[in-house]
C-alpha cells in the first residue's frame, strides 16, 4: 500500500555539550542498551523505539510491495547459481586431511575429515545444521583440534554479538563435554598436554578482548587462570598457536602498534615472554621456523621489511637482521613459510604477486597472474615439509579459484573452481581497470566488470562500490550475485579509495584521521570520472557501501547528492562524532588512531566537518535504502534509525528513504548460507526498480 505514510520520529532535544560548544540531538532517545533489547518486559523507551524501527520496516514493505514478486524471483535466481552440495578442498594437517561440506537445501556447512588419504572413511566433526537448530542465529566461531587429534573445541554464537561460547567434543566417543566457557571471542589455542588451552575473553560492556586464560579440562571454568591482560583499551588482543606448533602466541595490536608474548607449548603452566618491547608506533609480525623467526615490521619502514632473528635474541632489535629491505612502490603483505620455500605475498601497482625464495640457494621467481584486475591470496598451508603451495584466484569475470602449485617444478595444478550452478562463461563479460584522477592529483584505480556489448554512450546503470577504512583493500574479485544485475545491463565498479590499502601504506595513512576527508572526495571523482567518460550518467549511477563504507555513503549523500540516482548503505557508521565521544560504546577506544579522538579539539573540528549525521541538510538527497541489525555490536542500530529520521525531517524531494532492520540480527545481517542473499534481493529490486527494471 502506496499509501502508507513515511514515519516522522518524534524529536526530544537531549544537548551536548564539548569544547564549550553545544550540540542538539533530538534522537539521542533511540539509543538503548542491551539490557533493554533483551529484556522480557520492555519498559516505555523501549517500547518507543521499537514501535518507530516496526513502523520504518512497515512504511518500507508497502514502499517495496510492488517489487515483492521481483524481490523473490531475485533471490530464487541469486541462490540458485550456488552449488548446493559443496565441498571444499581438502588440506592436510597433523595427519588428517579436512574438508567442510554443504547439503542440499541445508544453510550451514557439516565439517569432516579422513585420516590419512582421501579414500579413508570420512569422520564427522561437526554437524553446524544441528547446532543451529532452534536458533533464528547461528555462527561458529573458531574449531581448533588438540595436537593428539582426539578432542575438538569449537565456539558458538546464536545472538549476533560475536560473543562465544567454547565447547569441546571427544572425537573418539562423540561425547559432547560438560565444560563450557562463556564470553569468549571465538578462538582456542592447544598446549601440547592436550588438556591446557588459552582463550580470549571479552569484555561484557565494550565487547573489546582484554584478558587472556588457561583452562584445564574436566575443571570448572569459573577457576581459569588469567594469564595476560591488556590494560590499554585501544588494543585488541588474541591468542594462537604457531604454525611450528612450539608457541603459544598471545598477539596485541591497535591502530598503530603490536607486540607478542610468548610461551612454549610444551610448559603450560610457564610464563609467558615479551618477543619485543612495546613502541607507540611499530607494527609487525612474525613467523616461527626451526630456531629463528622471520619478522615483517614497518620499523622505519612504511610499506614493510623482512628481517630474521634466532631464538632468544627477539628482544633486541638490534640482533634483527634484514633479508628483504623496504621498497617505495611496493607493500609486503604476508609472508609463508616452508622448510624449503619462503613465499612473499606483495602488492605492486595495487596487484598482488607471489614472490617464491628457494631457501637452499636464494633463487627466485615470481607467481605471475594475466588478467588486468584480479586478485590472488595465500590459502591455508597449514604442513611445513611440502614443495606445494595452495592460494586462490578470482577475478571480475573468473569465479573463485583454487590452485596447488608445485614451487620447484613450477607446475599449477586446479583443485577447485567455484561452480556457478547454470553456468558462467567468464568470455561473456569484460573487466578492466581504469584510473580516475581524484581532484589532488592522485589516480584512483576502478575496477569494473559488465556484459560485453555494455555501451559507453551515458544511458547504461552502473553501481559504484568502496570501503575505504582501516587499510582494508576491497580487490578485483568474482562474485556470483552481480551477475543479476551485469545480465540485467548494469556494469558494476569498486573505486579503490584512499583509506584502502591497494597503493600501499600510504594509501591507507592517507584516508584516515585527519585526512579522512580524501575518503570521499575520491569516491566522488570516481563516480564523476565515470560519466565523464560516458560509462554512465546520474540518471544511472548507483552507490553502495557497508559498516564503514556506510559511512562513506553518509558522506557522499551530504557532499554530491547530485551525481547518484541512488545509494545503498548497510549497518552505516554514521553518527562518528557521538560514537567517537563515547568509549562505553564497543569498539570506540580501539579506533582513535582510526578516526582521531573527539576529546583532542583539531580532531573534534575535522571529524564534525563530515560526520554524516552532524552535516544532514535541508537539500535533495538521492533514493537512499538503509539497512541494520538490532544487535548489531559493531555498528549499534541507533546510528542509521537516528540517521534516516534526521534525513526525513531535512530533506526537501520526494525521493525513497527507507530503513530496514532486521529484528533478529547483527553485524553480518542473516546468518546461514541462503538467507542473507534475502537482503540482496532486496537491495537489487530497489536499485533496478529505479531505472525502470521490473523484471
Amino acid at each position: 500500500d502506496k499509501n502508507v505514510k513515511a514515519p516522522i520520529a518524534k524529536k526530544i532535544a537531549f544537548e551536548i555539550n564539548q569544547h564549550g560548544e553545544k550540540r542538539i540531538d533530538d534522537y539521542f532517545w533511540m539509543r538503548l542498551s542491551d539490557e533493554q533489547k533483551e529484556a522480557e518486559q520492555k519498559d516505555a523507551q523501549t517500547q518507543k523505539v521499537w514501535d518507530y524501527l516496526e513502523a520504518e520496516n512497515t512504511y518500507t514493505k508497502a514502499q517495496m510491495a510492488h517489487t515483492e514478486s521481483f524481490q523473490s524471483d531475485l533471490y530464487t535466481e541469486i541462490v540458485s547459481r550456488i552449488k548446493q552440495d559443496d565441498k571444499s578442498v581438502p588440506y592436510f594437517k597433523n595427519g588428517y586431511w579436512y574438508y567442510t561440506r554443504f547439503e542440499e537445501g541445508k544453510e550451514y556447512p557439516i565439517y569432516c575429515r579422513k585420516k590419512g588419504s582421501l579414500d579413508a572413511t570420512e569422520q564427522l566433526l561437526l554437524n553446524c545444521n544441528e547446532l543451529a537448530e532452534g536458533n533464528t542465529f547461528f555462527q561458529l566461531g573458531g574449531l581448533a583440534v588438540s595436537p593428539d587429534n582426539k578432542i575438538l573445541a569449537y565456539a558458538t554464537d546464536v545472538l549476533s554479538r560475536r560473543i562465544y561460547i567454547v565447547n569441546f567434543k571427544n572425537l573418539e566417543t562423540g561425547e559432547v563435554y560438560s565444560d563450557k566457557i562463556q564470553g569468549t571471542t571465538g578462538g582456542v589455542a592447544w598446549a601440547n598436554d592436550n588438556k591446557t588451552l588459552f582463550y580470549t575473553l571479552r569484555n561484557e560492556v565494550t565487547l573489546l578482548s582484554e584478558k587472556v586464560m588457561r583452562h584445564k579440562l574436566g575443571t570448572d571454568a569459573q577457576s581459569d587462570v588469567l594469564v595476560y591482560q591488556e590494560k590499554d583499551p585501544t588494543y585488541y588482543i588474541g591468542v594462537y598457536r604457531s604454525k611450528s606448533g612450539k608457541y603459544i602466541i598471545i598477539w596485541n595490536s591497535s591502530t598503530l602498534s603490536s607486540d607478542y608474548w610468548l610461551l612454549d607449548t610444551s610448559t603450560p603452566e610457564g610464563e609467558f615472554f615479551n618477543f619485543c618491547a612495546r613502541e607507540p608506533k611499530h607494527e609487525y609480525d612474525m613467523v616461527h621456523f626451526e630456531d629463528k623467526f622471520y619478522v615483517r615490521s614497518n620499523w622505519e619502514a612504511q610499506n614493510f621489511r623482512l628481517f630474521e632473528v634466532e631464538e632468544g635474541k627477539t628482544a633486541d632489535k638490534a640482533s634483527w637482521k634484514e633479508i628483504i629491505a623496504h621498497r617505495k612502490d611496493v607493500y609486503l603483505e604476508e609472508i609463508e613459510v616452508f622448510k624449503n620455500y619462503m613465499v612473499i605475498a606483495e602488492r605492486s601497482q595495487g596487484l598482488m604477486n607471489f614472490r617464491i625464495i628457494n631457501q637452499s640457494n636464494q633463487s627466485e621467481h615470481y607467481l605471475q597472474f594475466e588478467e588486468e584486475a584480479y586478485t590472488a591470496d595465500l590459502s591455508i598451508n597449514p604442513e611445513f615439509d611440502t614443495e606445494t603451495l595452495r592460494f586462490s584466484y578470482s577475478s571480475m569475470t573468473t569465479p573463485s579459484t583454487t590452485y596447488d602449485y608445485n614451487m620447484s617444478s613450477k607446475a599449477k595444478e586446479l583443485k577447485k573452481r567455484q561452480e556457478v550452478v547454470g553456468g558462467h562463461n567468464p568470455e561473456e563479460y569484460e573487466t578492466k581497470r581504469l584510473f580516475a584522477t581524484a581532484r589532488d592529483g592522485k589516480k584512483i584505480p576502478l575496477s569494473i566488470v559488465y556484459k560485453k556489448g555494455y555501451q559507453l554512450d551515458g544511458k547504461a546503470p552502473l553501481l559504484l562500490y568502496a570501503y575505504g577504512s582501516y587499510g582494508h583493500t576491497i580487490d578485483a574479485a568474482f562474485g556470483s550475485t552481480r551477475l543479476s544485475l551485469l545480465d540485467r545491463g548494469f556494469a558494476f565498479a569498486i573505486a579503490h579509495i584512499r583509506g584502502g590499502q591497494m597503493m600501499g601504506r600510504e594509501w591507507y595513512d592517507d584516508g584516515k584521521v585527519l585526512n579522512k576527508i580524501n575518503t570521499f572526495n575520491d569516491f566522488i571523482d570516481c563516480g564523476q570520472y565515470l560519466v565523464d567518460q560516458k560509462y554512465t550518467s546520474p540518471e544511472g549511477l548507483f552507490a553502495m557501501g557497508g559498516s564503514a563504507g556506510g559511512l562513506l555513503m553518509g558522506a557522499v549523500a551530504n557532499m554530491a547528492p547530485q551525481l547518484f540516482k541512488g545509494m545503498v548503505a548497510a549497518v552505516p557508521f554514521v553518527d562518528v562524532l557521538n560514537t567517537m565521544s563515547d568509549p562505553t560504546i564497543p569498539l570506540t577506544t580501539n579506533e582513535y588512531d582510526e578516526w582521531g579522538n573527539p576529546d583532542n579539539k583539531i580532531h573534534y573540528d575535522y571529524i564534525k566537518q563530515y560526520s554524516p549525521y552532524d552535516n544532514v541538510a535541508a537539500i535533495d538527497y538521492p533514493n537512499i535504502l538503509v539497512t541494520t541489525g538490532l544487535f548489531d555490536s559493531q555498528v549499534q542500530y541507533w546510528e542509521p534509525a537516528k540517521w534516516v529520521a534526521k534525513l526525513r525531517e531535512y530533506k526537501t524531494n520526494n525521493k525513497l528513504l527507507l530503513l530496514h532492520t532486521n529484528m533478529d540480527a547483527g553485524h553480518g545481517g542473516a546468518s546461514g548460507r541462503f538467507e542473507r542473499y534475502k537482503e540482496v534481493a532486496m537491495e537489487y529490486a530497489f536499485i533496478l526498480d529505479l531505472v525502470g527494471i521490473k523484471k
